[in-house]
Parts: C-alpha cells; structure tokens; sequence
C-alpha cells in the first residue's frame, strides 16, 4: 500500500479507477437486467452488448490518436462527465418504461442501446487514456504493482461491489442502479480533475492517417505485441459471447433473482481480486512466460462448467478461476507493453492493441444471441443457451494450445 501512502496523484488516479468501475459494474448488471425487462429475445438483448462494445472497433485507432495528441487527464475527465449525463439518461428511459410487458419493444432497445454505444464511446476515451496515463504516475519498476492493484479494485468495484448493489437497487427500483452509476462518474470526474502532472511537451499537429500509420509500423515492427493484440481479440470475442448470455442463463436455466445474479458475479469478482492481490507474487515467482502459459489453460474452464452444469455453486466457482487467469494475463501483457512502447507513441500504440483487442466484443456479443435464436427451435432453449459456452470452451483451448508455441515474452528493462 506504499504506492498510494506516498504518490498522491497514483492515489487520486486510484480513487477514479475505483468509483468509476463501480458504475461500470452496476451497468453490467442493469443494462442487460433492464433488456430482459423489455424484451425476451436473444438478439435484441444482444444487441445491447453488441452497441457498447463496438465503439472499440470503430473509435479505438481515432482516440489513440487523441490521447498522445491532447490533455491525458482532461480526457478522462470529461469522459466520466459525458458518462454522467448518459447515465442519467438511461433513468429517464428507465423511468418511462411501462410496469408490465412492453407492447413494442424495439423502440426501447434501440434507445437503450444507442446510449450503451455512447457510454461505450466515453469508456474508449476514458480507458485508453487512463492506461496510457499509468506510466506517467508511478515509476516503471512499480508497474506491476500499480497494474495489479488497479486491477484488484477494478474488480472490487466492477464486479464484486457492482453487481450486488445494482441487484439490490433494481429491487428498489429499476431507474436506481443507472442514478448511482451517474453519481459514480460525478466523483471519478472529481478525483481526475485533483490530479497534479507535469505538463506535457505540445505535440505538433499532423495528418491523423500519418500517426495512425507510424502506431501501425511500430507494431508491425513488434510482433510479439500484434501476435498478443489478435489472440486477446478472439478471446474477448468469445468472452463476451458468453457473458452477454449470462443473464439469460441466470434466469432461464438457473432460475436466479436479480441479486442472486449479482452474487453469482460478485463470486467470479473475487477471482479478480484474488488475482489483482496475488498476482505480481506469482509472476514474479513464475515469470512472464509460465505466468501467461498457466492463465491459457485455465480459460477454457468456465465456459465448459456452464456448458455441462446447472450448478450455481459449481458456475460461480469456475468464474472465479476464469477471472482470476484472466487478470494474470493482464498483468503481464499490460506491463509488458507499457514497459515496451514508447511514451510518445503509447496511446496510439494501446489504441491499436485494443482496436485488436477489443474490437471483436461487438461481434462475439451479437453472435451469442443469433446463436442462440438460431437453435432455440430445433434444440429447444435449454439446449441452445448451452452450445456457445461449448464453442467458447473449445476455442479458448485452440488459443491456449498456439499460446504455449508461439508466445515468448522478452525481458525488458524497467527505466
């Protein structure tokens, strides 16, 4: 905890992390609970996922871009702020809904989703500009350390914290969780503006399509980083096709309540947690290369425990062990190119890995619920909310088996 006793600005930076994730996680939560409200229909609900996650596909290179030109901090800032209104607007739809079934449900999923894609436009800005900011706050040899507490209260927060609170609200009433989500962005915008850094040297302005270029040439120059890029890709893609069905799991097959939901989520948050506390001992212990080598062979469990199992219990434990991988590999892949790309170039360079990386989350979303919709009839629904966990476990084990071959990580010195 000496890093936030002594580094004021890691601690405010720490404190945004922290109560902006938790309005992300009662959004987890709320966004697909009040989809399910309007609407039964896997695509339509997808649709939900599928609009806040493809302002990664379509804006992550042109924010890159933004962020090594501009104000790291004031981006922040007033992405959290742009966020604050969003949110209140989703209690105002919220608030307009109908208490019974709603007659034409279109309209509301359409609203609904079109201000998920423009939280998910903020989040583009907000993310890539907080990660690019990391390295100028603490020192590179605390990286580690600093990543994997971030890690560990964005997990608290977002998932431990987040979705319970948003269950509990959304059995207050169902506009509430989307009203503390806003208060969230209020204070994350607050604890941004507090932070004091040096100011940055200007950039002189060029062609866009000339950075974008030179963030391009830089990767291909790297190719573990574009290797790492495209397989964290296919593995959010077939994450979020798993997680945007949860929440028809959790009602159709498991029959769980709105908080129960969020105690299942909050059991495969602590996995995070557990992951952000001890991680940095292990990779330390292991190294890079094991570390990540161990972290692909634990990915494909969850998603084959819910494919094969009606069990609660049994599901929220394997999340746990899901997510716990999953924040080890962000560890050491999030050091690694932090370490490794070039201050000047980092935001365009993280931008370009998340553009890989993150861009196929609108379409792993949208694809679990056609699937879905697909085999519901010949299958019957039971049966068709199991097949895209069994794709996304035999995929997931395809990634791990090229992982162990073609991922090498080099030492690179911390300066």
């Amino acid at each position: 905890m000496t890093l936030l006793v002594a580094n004021r600005s890691y601690r405010l930076l720490f404190s945004a992390t922290a109560v902006s994730n938790l309005g992300d996680g009662i959004a987890a939560l709320a966004f697909p609970w009040l989809a399910t409200l309007i609407t039964r229909d896997p695509v339509l609900i997808a649709t939900v996922a599928f609009a806040t996650r493809l302002p990664w596909l379509l804006f992550a290179i042109p924010a890159g871009v933004i962020i090594d030109r501009g104000d790291r901090r004031r981006l922040m800032m007033q992405a959290d702020l742009f966020r604050t209104l969003l949110a209140l607007g989703v209690v105002v739809l919220a608030m307009r809904l109908p208490s019974g079934p709603v007659a034409a449900p279109l309209p509301p999923i359409l609203a609904l989703s079109g201000l998920a894609f423009l939280l998910g436009l903020a989040e583009v800005v907000r993310d890539n500009a907080a990660q690019t900011l990391l390295p100028s706050v603490v020192a590179q040899g605390d990286l580690e350390r600093a990543n994997g507490q971030m890690w560990s209260i964005e997990r608290i927060a977002g998932a431990f914290v987040g979705p319970p609170l948003a269950g509990a609200l959304i059995a207050l009433a169902v506009p509430a969780p989307f009203a503390v989500e806003a208060a969230g962005f209020a204070l994350a915008a607050l604890c941004v503006w507090l932070i004091a850094l040096p100011r940055r040297a200007p950039v002189p302005p060029r062609h866009p399509l000339t950075e974008a270029a030179e963030a391009w040439a830089w990767m291909r120059a790297h190719p573990m980083i574009l290797r790492l890029a495209i397989l964290l890709g296919l593995m959010n893609a077939l994450t979020t096709m798993a997680l945007t069905l949860m929440v028809l799991v959790s009602q159709d097959r498991l029959g769980l309540s709105a908080a129960d939901y969020g105690v299942l989520l909050t059991v495969e948050a602590a996995g995070g947690v557990t992951a952000g506390l001890f991680g940095p001992r292990l990779v330390a212990r292991l190294g890079s290369q094991a570390s990540v080598r161990l972290a692909l062979c634990l990915f494909p469990l969850p998603w084959m425990v819910v494919a094969l199992s009606d069990h609660a219990g049994l599901i929220g434990a394997a999340l746990f062990v899901g997510l716990g991988a999953g924040v080890v590999w962000n560890l050491v892949t999030v050091s690694y190119r932090q370490r490794l790309i070039p201050d000047a170039m980092l935001g365009r360079v993280n931008s370009l890995y998340r553009f890989f990386g993150w861009g196929m989350m609108p379409v792993g979303a949208i694809a679990g619920g056609w699937i879905v919709a697909q085999l519901e009839g010949p299958l019957g629904r039971d049966m068709a909310l199991r097949v895209p966990y069994a794709l996304a476990a035999a995929g997931s084990a395809l990634i791990a088996i090229y992982g162990w071959m073609r991922l090498r990580f080099a030492a690179v010195a911390a300066t």
